[in-house]
């Protein structure tokens, strides 16, 4: 098996650490709460990294449409369809 590249493995790992961001609201009401309220993509990144997910809003961006997912919220309380259960 071939070694990815360094830019590969950095989107794999940042890929990871968004399905676990979005695994965890999916069953923490509180973390899912916290990040529901939030506007944009960028705050949503930069609000992640000192939780323990590291990725950047272009990365969310690169993997929500592999799950089918829309960072739009609606509702109220406000909620994002994003959530893995």
């Amino acid at each position: 098996m071939l070694p990815l590249a360094g830019n590969q493995t950095t989107y794999i790992m940042s890929k990871e650490n968004v399905e676990k961001l979005l695994i965890a609201g999916g069953s923490d009401k509180e973390l899912r709460t916290k990040y529901n309220i939030i506007e944009t993509k960028d705050d949503f990144g930069a609000t992640a990294n000192p939780d323990g997910y590291d990725f950047t809003a272009r990365e969310l961006d690169a993997a929500l449409p592999e799950e089918d997912f829309s960072f739009e919220s609606y509702g109220n309380p406000r909620t994002r369809g994003i959530w893995i259960r």
